[in-house]
């Protein structure tokens, strides 16, 4: 049901209602009226006949005959006259008084008093007066249908009156209605002209802010769903080149290890060789061919450190917990100050290669800037799973965070850790260790994430 149509029927029943009270009272007033009048009438009538009866007593019934043929008939009235045998010698005539025609039944019922009834004896005979207020009531209904015709009237023309001014009222409210249908259909351009009424006005103006700022929401959203994807995509492209940058680094390593590495173990053992065959003759071919064995040893050794920083050989032949464990070992030897305290809990099954590529690298970072820029002489290191997560942490008792935390500018090894943690769902949180003193990283990434680990790996964890 529309509101129009919902205005309307109330308005309407309230008409009909106040209609309805109006002819009750004037109803209630009118029988009061023929009932005065009927009552009235007939006690005018009862005395009149008594003191005739009276006068007429002595000449018997037949001068009372002779009187009433010439009365008639008395207005709301019925008289009828008995001899003294109870035969009826007359009876009042029909009143000429809207003849033939009569109120309808219902009403005569409604509207008609009880009806009243008197006798009046004398010697010869007696004369019965009844009420009769047919006329009245047929008065009251000539004037009541009138009346009743012009309130129904009245309440069409209310009635129709009303229906043109709610529609009218509540045209406004449509264009508010369809301009909302258009906001469902995905239409965001949508503004209400200003509407004729104060509460359509308030309506319309409110509809243009909520789709501004609708509008400008979804805008937002679009462009924090755009800036999501190139984010996304980033670091996609960040996996992507720091895939390729540690397979170029692998490449370099076994280049060194394989093809530089025999060079200078040849070199070193040629010179030796020259050295001891010119020993006795060429003291001074010896010492330079000595010399060449000695420098290719350091470049032999300067190799052999310079390989795991570019890749952890030992993390693809041996796995994650042999790989950490080479690393404490060089990093002890490279600094015979430091103490190193491992705590080492791999889970029995395989995990990913770029997971554990990623851990090596968190553990590296945090043990060189423990070192380097916290000048730690105590670390401790715990590398454990919980659930479905591992938790890489680096604990030192160097010199802490700075008063303004760490510095956005630098330190992009952190930052480049952290994108590559991130990137395989991670977490990576630095903060300042316990009572204030030294370091805490902290790298937290799901066990199950990226490819699937290689079968050196594998082997290894297992």
């Amino acid at each position: 049901m529309t509101l129009r149509l919902k205005i309307n029927l109330i308005v309407g029943l309230l008409s009909l209602l106040m209609v309805v009270g109006v002819l009750t009272l004037q109803f209630r007033t009118t029988r009061d009226a023929v009932k005065e009048e009927v009552v009235a009438a007939n006690k005018v009538a009862g005395q009149l006949l008594n003191r005739t009866a009276l006068l007429y007593a002595s000449q018997g019934a037949p001068a009372m005959l002779d009187f009433l043929q010439g009365v008639g008939r008395v207005r709301a009235n019925e008289i009828t006259l008995f001899d003294a045998a109870g035969k009826e010698l007359y009876r009042s005539p029909a009143s000429p008084y809207k003849a033939g025609r009569e109120a309808p039944a219902w009403f005569d019922q409604l509207l008609s008093p009880a009806r009243s009834e008197q006798s009046i004896a004398f010697p010869d005979g007696r004369i019965v007066v009844r009420s009769n207020a047919s006329r009245a009531v047929l008065d009251a209904w000539d004037a009541m249908l009138p009346l009743a015709a012009g309130a129904a009237l009245l309440l069409v023309a209310v009635h129709l009156l009303v229906y043109w001014a709610v529609g009218r009222a509540i045209k406004p409210f449509g264009r508010i209605v369809q301009a909302l249908g258009e906001v469902q259909a995905g239409r965001f351009d949508v503004q209400l002209p200003a509407l004729p009424g104060r509460e359509a006005a308030a309506i319309g103006a409110s509809f243009n802010r909520m789709v501004g700022v609708l509008r400008e929401n979804i805008a937002t959203e679009r462009r924090a769903a755009q800036a999501e994807r190139q984010l996304s995509d980033s670091r996609e492209l960040a996996r992507w080149m720091d895939g390729h940058i540690e397979q170029e680094r692998r490449m370099i390593a076994r280049e060194l290890h394989d093809e530089l590495g025999q060079s200078v173990t040849a070199i070193r053992s040629m010179a030796l060789s020259v050295a001891q065959r010119v020993q006795a003759s060429d003291p001074t071919s010896e010492q330079a061919a000595r010399l060449i064995a000695d420098e290719s040893s350091r470049l032999y050794d300067a190799m052999h450190g310079l390989i795991p920083r570019l890749t952890p050989l030992v993390l693809d032949n041996f796995g994650l917990g042999d790989a950490l464990a080479d690393l404490i070992e060089r990093m002890q030897a490279s600094h015979p100050g430091l103490a190193i305290d491992s705590r080492i809990a791999l889970p029995p099954s395989p995990m990913p290669a770029e997971l554990t590529l990623a851990l090596y690298r968190a553990a590296q970072e945090g043990l060189t800037n423990a070192i380097r820029h916290g000048q730690a002489s105590r670390v401790q290191l715990v590398l454990q799973g919980s659930g479905d997560e591992l938790q890489l942490s680096l604990t030192d008792n160097g010199r802490g965070l700075p008063a303004g935390g760490v510095a956005r500018e630098g330190h992009y090894g952190l930052r480049w850790l952290t994108e590559r943690v991130e990137g395989l769902g991670g977490q990576v949180a630095l903060a300042a260790g316990e009572h204030g003193s030294g370091a805490r990283l902290l790298v937290t990434v799901p066990m199950h994430t990226a490819a699937p680990a290689t079968p050196a790996a594998q082997g290894a964890a297992a």
